[in-house]
């Protein structure tokens, strides 16, 4: 039986480019490497859209629009990272604020709860985008939705 005690939220964007290209991040922390959409962990007292809007900020340093909900997570799934967390995953088409879109595409350093982890954007054709490249399969659920 698991031991689940909590939900940890975590809320993503499919942000394209006029390129149709889908931004995508690799991260790396410690030895652990994953592939996802980008975004990340909500925090108390703020909204889906707010958590949205802040981690584009935080990783990207861009500033979105939040648009249409796309998914949210319908089946259980154990988070990878802390074994008693059930994870709760919401994601949304985005939209820059201006134009052109200006993000590092270069890998850099952030600290996450004291610890360096590394993030590298990249973007993907929408008609190249496979589930495979995704590491985790509520992404791949939501590749295959948008592709």
């Amino acid at each position: 039986m698991l031991n689940i005690d909590r939900f940890n939220i975590r809320v993503y964007g499919i942000l394209t480019n006029p390129n149709d290209e889908v931004l995508l991040v690799h991260e790396r922390m410690g030895d652990f490497e994953f592939t996802k959409f980008p975004g990340g962990g909500m925090e108390f007292g703020e909204g889906t859209r707010e958590c949205l809007k802040r981690e584009f900020m935080e990783e990207a340093q861009l500033e979105v629009e939040i648009g249409d909900h796309i998914y949210t997570t319908d089946f259980f799934q154990q988070s990878a990272f802390r074994g008693t967390d059930q994870l709760i995953s919401i994601y949304y088409k985005v939209a820059p604020k201006e134009f052109p879109i200006k993000i590092n595409l270069e890998e850099f350093e952030v600290i996450e709860y004291g610890k360096p982890e590394y993030l590298r954007f990249f973007w993907v054709k929408r008609r190249d985008l496979k589930p495979e490249m995704l590491t985790f399969s509520i992404d791949r659920k939501v590749c295959e939705m948008i592709s």
